[in-house]
């Protein structure tokens, strides 16, 4: 089975993933959405160093039982034991990523990590918690420039608290 690289990712109605300074107080945490089946899903993470930053703010690093790979162009940047950085380019990693054995891989993110693999063609879906916010700055959901890339809506679902989720599927 080929395994699938997968956007799964909060947003702002104004398509932002963090506001300004990546503060992430806007995010809602109330509910599962359905992240824990997710995460049973995958066993390989692509996280942005920034990304990998914010996440060990939140009382340590969270995903210590997947293969986590933080890309970075720093040389000198160092991570803890749970994670391997990569200095090479992202896509092409990713690309040979894919044609390995595996669950699904998580790209975690952020923006310019999130466009390189899009401009490559390699996300072959997105799910989007759409949270009823306008942020009116931030960390955008792609970092120009970005490609043209046309995805079909397969499922969506909305939650009491306002939340929606849009999950799409590269056409």
């Amino acid at each position: 089975m080929k395994r699938k690289i997968i956007l799964y990712t909060a947003v702002s109605l104004d398509g932002y993933i963090a506001g300004a300074d990546y503060d992430l107080s806007w995010l809602f945490s109330n509910e599962d959405y359905g992240y824990d089946s997710f995460l049973e899903s995958v066993d390989t993470l692509l996280i942005g160093k920034r990304t990998y930053q914010d996440l060990l703010t939140f009382g340590g690093f969270p995903y210590t039982n997947k293969k986590n790979y933080v890309f970075t162009s720093d040389g000198g940047f160092r991570g803890n034991g749970f994670v391997e950085i990569i200095n090479t380019d992202p896509a092409r990693f990713a690309g040979q990523l894919k044609k390995g054995e595996g669950k699904d891989i998580w790209l975690v993110g952020g923006s310019v990590l999130n466009t390189s693999l899009l401009n490559a063609n390699l996300i072959d879906e997105m799910f989007l918690f759409y949270h009823p916010v306008i942020l009116g700055g931030g960390i955008p959901l792609f970092a120009p420039p970005v490609n043209l890339r046309w995805y079909k809506t397969t499922d969506t679902k909305t939650y009491a608290d306002g939340l929606i989720r849009v999950r799409l599927r590269r056409e």
